[in-house]
């Protein structure tokens, strides 16, 4: 790969240059894949080359100090797994001081998440945490806001467009907001994040879930119920990809379930321009790498020079506006 992100590939005719690199809310990237929030840690150097990732996606950092959801934590489900970490961490100032210096270190765009209990702490958060080296900030207002009783921002139109005005008075560099699945008005969502001043979506994260052991009859989390991720939720998200892919003009990107270079592609083709990848990084660590890999295998095949040529080239005979997508029950 060069620095601009694209791959030389042979074929019996000879070379064949696959162009990876996209710009994604802002933040220009060699390529479309990179990790989700919570799924990266510093000693994945260790098993991948860093510097191949379209940007590093960090684990959600929150106002306070927090110790997260009581165990387990995590459960393994057939195709994918629940969690409810709760975001445990220092703070945002631990982590300003702390970890972030660690990943400004790595080859890639650094894009910093952040969670906060109210529209004020957001605002705050985005502004100390707009440092130099920091190429966007992740908004993520899939979690709850204490002024709307525990409602997660992104259930709300209005809260959700608070939460992005307010961090857009706060800083001038690149904002993601990161939506919740766990809401029928997805592209409406999107709209309010849009025109208050986003500059892409993350569709989505994780959807409210629950699984019981039959014989101890208990949750398998301590927290009751908690996110399912994984393959079972991708054709879920791809769908809500291509709603949000109708109606809203600034990036999107998909976040749900990918496992292979052909499940990128799914996603560019249903109208995202970046994809982030989570849940099979906890069964294989190099799967970002070989995600790349495959992906510049499938434009060979398909005789794609440009990533950018997949973005919402979805051939459809039907539906062309969100209006008919409505689903008969």
């Amino acid at each position: 790969m060069n620095d601009h992100g694209s791959r030389v590939a042979a074929t019996p005719e000879g070379e064949f240059l696959v162009d990876l690199a996209v710009t994604c809310g802002g933040v220009p990237m060699r390529t479309p894949i990179m990790p989700a929030s919570g799924t990266f840690s510093s000693e994945m150097d260790q098993v991948i080359a860093v510097d191949r990732l379209g940007a590093l996606v960090l684990k959600t950092t929150t106002y306070d100090e927090r110790s997260g959801n009581p165990v387990p934590r995590v459960s393994e489900t057939a195709e994918g797994m629940l969690n409810s970490i709760g975001l445990p961490g220092g703070g945002y100032r631990q982590f300003l001081s702390e970890v972030l210096p660690i990943y400004l270190e790595f080859g890639a765009p650094v894009v910093v998440s952040i969670s906060a209990d109210t529209v004020a702490q957001f605002g705050e958060m985005t502004e100390a945490l707009s440092v130099p080296g920091v190429a966007a900030i992740e908004l993520n207002v899939s979690c709850p806001n204490i002024e709307a009783d525990g409602k997660a921002f992104a259930m709300s139109t209005s809260a959700t467009a608070a939460v992005v005005a307010q961090a857009r008075q706060a800083t001038s560099l690149p904002l993601w907001a990161k939506l919740t699945p766990n809401t029928a008005e997805v592209g409406d969502i999107g709209m309010a994040a849009q025109e208050a001043g986003a500059d892409a979506v993350v569709v989505a994260n994780t959807i409210l879930a629950m699984s019981i052991d039959p014989i101890t009859r208990e949750p398998s989390l301590g927290n009751v119920m908690g996110g399912l991720s994984g393959p079972a939720i991708k054709p879920i998200i791809v769908r809500m990809v291509y709603q949000c892919a109708l109606r809203l003009d600034i990036p999107i990107i998909g976040c749900g379930g990918i496992q292979s270079g052909h499940d990128v592609a799914e996603y560019l083709l249903a109208g995202a321009s970046g994809v982030q990848v989570g849940t099979v990084s906890f069964v294989d660590p190099t799967a970002l790498e070989r995600i790349e890999d495959e992906l510049v295998s499938y434009c060979l095949e398909q005789e794609v020079r440009s990533v950018s040529e997949l973005v919402g080239a979805v051939k459809t005979a039907g539906a062309t506006s969100a209006s008919d997508m409505e689903v008969a029950p």
